[in-house]
């Protein structure tokens, strides 16, 4: 019963992983959907392996190893196929699966610097004491929702979203963020710390934005909570 009860957060964060393989599958059949689905559902099973690890009581080194290892492919590797069949299929007007020997990559190849970028922000992540209770950069699984958002929105109502220069810049921009040395807070709260303190009354707006937000413009809504995220830590920082 212990190796059962010892490996459940284990088995959870290899479902994320899996999570994120399916989604590379589906963005290599040009299903984006589906593939952003998938990024959403292992952003749910990494939301628990912590949690579950954390209430039994078993957290381990292997355990910290193997959800960075989750985290790379579903939240690395998987949202950087989705950008790049994303912004492929802007640029060419034909799906990845169907180019030809004479179609350029660009600038769909900048989508691939996230990838990079969130191996070294894990690894750092990994050896930086610094981050237990808070976060140095742009997470890995905010920034991958970010991405996964894009197949998900109604492009009639936000035609902003399929505005290929729009998504170059974006491509770029959100990779230095994984890595740029900004504090941002985590939704993680302590017992420690009193229910009115500044920094759960940003927590409190930002789950209650990101809330009314949603409801209101669906998927659209994704880019707009991150970037709030942002706004509302660098405001505590300052604060």
């Amino acid at each position: 019963m212990n190796a059962i009860k010892r490996n459940i957060p284990n088995i959870i964060t290899l479902t994320n992983l899996s999570c994120g393989l399916l989604s590379i599958v589906f963005a290599f059949q040009g299903n984006l959907k589906l593939a952003a689905l998938c990024i959403f559902s292992g952003a749910f099973f990494d939301f628990f392996d912590g949690l579950v690890a954390r209430l039994l009581k078993v957290n381990g080194e292997l355990g910290k190893q193997l959800d960075s290892m989750a985290d790379m492919v579903t939240f690395g590797v998987a949202p950087a196929f989705i950008l790049f069949h994303f912004m492929y299929e802007l640029s060419h007007g034909i799906t990845f699966r169907n180019a030809t020997n004479e179609s350029l990559f660009f600038p769909e190849l900048f989508a691939l610097l996230i990838p990079i970028f969130s191996a070294y922000r894990l690894a750092n992540f990994n050896i930086d004491t610094k981050q237990t209770t808070s976060f140095i950069g742009l997470p890995t699984p905010a920034l991958a929702i970010f991405v996964a958002s894009f197949p998900l929105i109604d492009f009639n109502q936000f035609p902003i979203f399929i505005n290929l220069q729009l998504l170059t810049i974006i491509s770029v921009i959100l990779p230095l963020l994984l890595v740029v040395k900004i504090p941002l807070f985590s939704l993680k709260y302590s017992k420690n710390e009193g229910l009115n303190t500044r920094l759960n009354i940003f927590r409190i707006v930002l789950i209650l934005s990101s809330a009314v937000l949603f409801f209101v413009f669906q998927f659209a809504a994704i880019p707009f909570i991150v970037i709030l995220y942002l706004i509302l830590s660098i405001l505590n920082n300052i604060l």
